[in-house]
């Protein structure tokens, strides 16, 4: 998924920006004639994908640590990013560096330019070729959109690919019901491969199998792992650390387990131990995460579609104080997309005494306050209108309560990248 670069603030826009024309535009061929002309890089590593709705950042991100912690060269490829491009590609553990990016994206922008890529097929291509040239023996390749049509599934060579919770998002690219979204991200499924899912919703599970058995993939059910309060996963018969936040991770990590298991019986040196290191340092940034802004204490979620907007509510009522809230009402700073539900997003994620600022997000089109109020009308009186994030930000801390374990506390969601305005306006601390 990519969103048009802002030339005024990103370094790659040069690069990347003339190719923002095209959209989303989703297709394989274009990105396998550039691939074949770059001398097809995808060929040099192997590959597991993740696909989804919500949580295939966390899925991958916990594959490729327990890959590292394995003693595996492994790569990982994921989107969108917060702040900066870099953050979509790691070559080992560690992200790309700008000046490595700038000049894959060179190698890649004239056979990109002739077979017209989009932006993140372009991103893609140039992953693939650093990806290569690192050595990399294997790489976790995360689903941008959909899946079927996604420049990721070019990849050939995908023994593995794990589903994580699928739910409405992208209706007007992939279908208006779950059904239809099912059929597109289970369209990475291939012969031979082996599929890993947690437990999906009921009108999910049926489209999943069915598309596995029409092409000779084996789909595996895992249930979800057990977890304990202090989000420790119980994993191969001890607990183990895991450093993603929330009780989702107990599906995600399900899913993850057995994307790791099935590449250790197709031989690669994986154990327990390993997984469990793996596990444990696991970091994925704009999830539950815990920040502080201007003296501001805030809890951050990228939470975008009501999928994710239901998992945050229940998280948050289920465990406020493990998130550094009261059990009173909460202060929210909402910015939404204007193509995104936001009017169940709202409906979604405040209770009663809760109250939200909207904010624009930069750079997108988004929904007002105004919009909210009037297709919202039961939360029309929780809603104020903010010019900007930083206002926002100020005024919900404002009306926050003065003191307490929950003291001044703001939560922000709506939009990953209004989280990647929030660290692009100042470096927050931990």
């Amino acid at each position: 998924m990519t969103a048009a670069p802002d030339p005024s603030t990103d370094p790659f826009a040069d690069l990347i920006e003339p190719f923002s024309r095209r959209g989303v535009d989703l297709g394989l061929e274009r990105l396998q004639a550039a691939l074949a002309e770059l001398g097809h890089p995808e060929r040099r590593f192997a590959a597991v994908q993740v696909a989804g709705t919500n949580g295939k950042g966390s899925i991958a991100t916990l594959v490729h640590q327990g890959l590292l912690a394995n003693g595996i060269q492994a790569g990982l490829y994921t989107s969108p990013h917060l702040v900066s491009w870099t953050e979509r590609i790691r070559l080992g553990p560690a992200a790309i560096a700008p000046a490595e990016l700038r000049r894959q994206l060179e190698a890649a922008r004239p056979t990109a330019e002739r077979h017209g890529l989009t932006p993140f097929e372009l991103v893609t291509a140039a992953a693939f070729l650093a990806f290569a040239e690192s050595d990399c023996e294997l790489v976790v390749l995360e689903v941008g959109l959909g899946g079927r049509l996604d420049a990721t599934t070019c990849h050939p060579r995908r023994s593995v690919v794990g589903f994580a919770s699928i739910g409405l998002d992208h209706c007007e690219f992939l279908g208006p019901d779950l059904a239809s979204i099912s059929a597109e991200k289970a369209g990475v499924l291939r012969p031979g491969m082996v599929a890993i899912s947690a437990p999906q919703a009921a009108e999910v599970a049926p489209v999943l199998e069915h598309q596995a058995r029409a092409t000779g993939a084996e789909l595996r059910w895992v249930a979800p792992l057990a977890r304990a309060a202090d989000g420790s996963l119980r994993i191969e018969g001890a607990w183990s650390p895991c450093g993603l936040a929330g009780s989702v991770q107990a599906a995600n990590g399900a899913v993850a387990l057995g994307m790791l298991q099935v590449l250790g019986e197709q031989g690669w040196p994986i154990t327990p131990r390993g997984i469990r290191a793996g596990f444990a340092a696991a970091r994925w940034p704009g999830r539950l995460q815990q920040l502080q802004w201007g003296g501001i204490p805030l809890l951050v979620d990228g939470a975008h579609n009501p999928p994710a907007a239901a998992a945050l509510r229940a998280e948050l009522d289920a465990h406020p104080r493990r998130h550094g809230l009261s059990e009173g009402p909460r202060h929210w700073v909402l910015g939404m997309l204007a193509n995104k539900q936001a009017p169940e997003l709202v409906s979604t994620l405040l209770a009663r005494g809760d109250r939200a600022w909207i904010v624009p997000v930069p750079g997108h089109a988004s929904w007002s306050a105004a919009e909210l109020a009037e297709t919202c009308p039961a939360q029309a009186a929780q809603l104020t209108g903010a010019p900007d994030l930083a206002a926002g930000l100020s005024a919900a801390a404002a009306a926050a309560p003065a003191t307490g374990p929950a003291a001044r506390r703001v939560i922000l969601a709506g939009s990953l990248y209004l989280i990647g305005a929030l660290l692009a306006l100042e470096h927050p601390g931990p």
